[in-house]
């Protein structure tokens, strides 16, 4: 008997389209895998199981299912994105419990191209820090029990990696997308600015926040950024020259034709171990995974040299501000008493950032300052993170200067390019001393996400990663030796 829960996307689609299964058969699978490791994980704040099986009904009952790019695939939506008939709580008790009317346009996009959302995934409240727990759980690394799964996007990041999803939908203000990726094993790509819709809290952190996949396997995040940005996309393959959507149905259900570039493309690649945030140092695990990615691309034949991006001495202090403000904007009208200490503490430091951050100015300064570092280069190839996350505990309930230098020791790799609104992403690549996975980050230029996935592809073969966490009992056994 074949087994589903643990499939790639693309392949339960193929085998949905080709009716060798049903849409209830693969959402009942991974619903009872759910049943079985959520426990452990901490992935959902909300299972939609009845709804879940009633609506893969509904897709297999679908004229047009045979032409549906996501034909029966479970998918976990964040919970800060509507889910209709669910209520939006973003991690916090101050939310209202109010049903959403209607889908957000990422979802709706999702659910016109067969997937059956199975759940809402776990977020730290307001979706603020890179670690996630509070009031509705605690989302921890299925590769690692003991540590957190990360953030914001923690709680769909834990649910693909342990197979309990192919595909989970998350979003990226500050690294809410590639931290929980690059602690759990995942591709997470983070579009740049109006590449897929946002409608993320009230005006996107001023337009930093995107939309975006979480995926096992290049495949199928190239799969889910078709349907999200409702376009078809270039993809390479093994010679790495350029094939256009070869089995890629686009979200109007069109398929597209294949078409290939007459030489393989050859970038130039710039790799940097050096931290953004001054102050703030990457371990060695990282800057030697960064380092050997460096080396695999070199080898495939791109143009790889050591260079550091001009990042500004008041990069800290703008990331601070915007992080801040964002959720000073997004805590309006909420109950502050009902609001953990950290997150009231986060907002009231950012509402005295807002009206500067408002202007825009220093998000222009730092576009103007690094456009020529990428006119020279197409690629930026840098860390993940900086070190692996920190433990699974009760972050919500500790000081909020704890919580920012613990974020800001780890995770310093990202808010550049939420600051800039290009596009970013992580990939696996080798693992830490525990067995836990290890990542690196790619950075390019406006409209680069093509370029960054037949990059990530170049990766995936030749370093190949273990796509679902065992979850053994031993899982956190060696978590002592990373040397982190």
């Amino acid at each position: 008997m074949t087994s589903w829960a643990g499939r790639t996307a693309a392949d339960i689609a193929a085998a949905v389209r080709a009716r060798r299964v049903t849409p209830r058969e693969v959402v009942a699978e991974h619903l009872a895998r759910i049943e079985l490791l959520d426990a452990r994980v901490g992935a959902f704040r909300r299972l939609r199981a009845a709804a879940a099986l009633a609506e893969a009904d509904e897709v297999a009952a679908r004229a047009d299912l045979a032409e549906l790019p996501l034909a029966g695939v479970p998918v976990a939506v964040k919970d800060n994105l509507a889910v209709r008939g669910e209520s939006t709580r973003n991690g916090s008790a101050a939310s209202p419990d109010t049903p959403a009317d209607e889908d957000h346009v990422t979802v709706a996009r999702l659910r016109a191209a067969g997937a059956v959302v199975v759940g809402l995934t776990n977020v730290p409240e307001l979706c603020v820090f890179g670690t996630t727990e509070g009031v509705h759980g605690t989302a921890r690394n299925p590769w690692d029990t003991t540590r957190t799964a990360g953030g914001s996007s923690g709680g769909s990041a834990a649910a693909v990696a342990a197979g309990m999803v192919p595909l989970a939908l998350g979003n990226d203000g500050m690294g809410s997308l590639r931290i929980p990726a690059a602690n759990c094993g995942l591709i997470g790509l983070k579009p740049g600015h109006g590449t897929i819709p946002a409608g993320i809290g009230h005006g996107d952190w001023f337009g930093m926040s995107e939309n975006g996949p979480l995926a096992t396997t290049v495949e199928d995040a190239r799969l889910m950024f078709s349907v999200l940005a409702a376009r078809d996309v270039v993809r390479a393959d093994a010679a790495g020259a350029d094939v256009i959507g070869a089995d890629v149905v686009g979200a109007d259900g069109v398929r597209a034709d294949v078409v290939r570039a007459e030489k393989p493309v050859t970038l130039a690649v710039a790799v940097s171990v050096r931290s953004p945030l001054m102050g703030v140092t990457v371990t060695r695990p990282y800057a030697d995974a960064a380092r050997a990615a460096a080396q695999l691309l070199a080898g495939a034949g791109h143009r790889v040299r050591r260079a550091d991006p001009p990042y500004p001495v008041w990069l800290g202090t703008t990331s601070l501000a915007h992080w801040t403000a964002g959720t000073a904007v997004d805590a309006e009208g909420l109950d502050p008493r009902r609001l953990a200490r950290r997150t009231r503490v986060h907002a009231s430091v950012g509402r005295r950032c807002v009206d500067s951050v408002r202007t825009g100015v220093r998000r222009q300064q730092l576009r103007e300052r690094l456009t020529p570092f990428f006119a020279e280069h197409d690629v930026l190839l840098t860390p993940a993170l900086a070190r692996r996350g920190p433990a699974a505990a009760e972050w919500h309930k500790r000081g909020w200067l704890r919580n920012v230098l613990v974020n800001t020791n780890y995770s310093p790799m990202t808010p550049p390019w939420n600051l800039t609104g290009w596009p970013a992403m992580t990939v696996p690549f080798g693992t830490l001393a525990s067995g836990v996975p290890c990542a690196v980050q790619l950075v390019g230029r406006p409209g680069s996400e093509t370029v960054l996935l037949e990059l990530a592809g170049q990766l995936e073969e030749l370093r190949p990663w273990r796509r679902t966490a065992p979850l053994g009992a031993g899982a956190a056994a060696g978590a002592a030796r990373d040397g982190l």
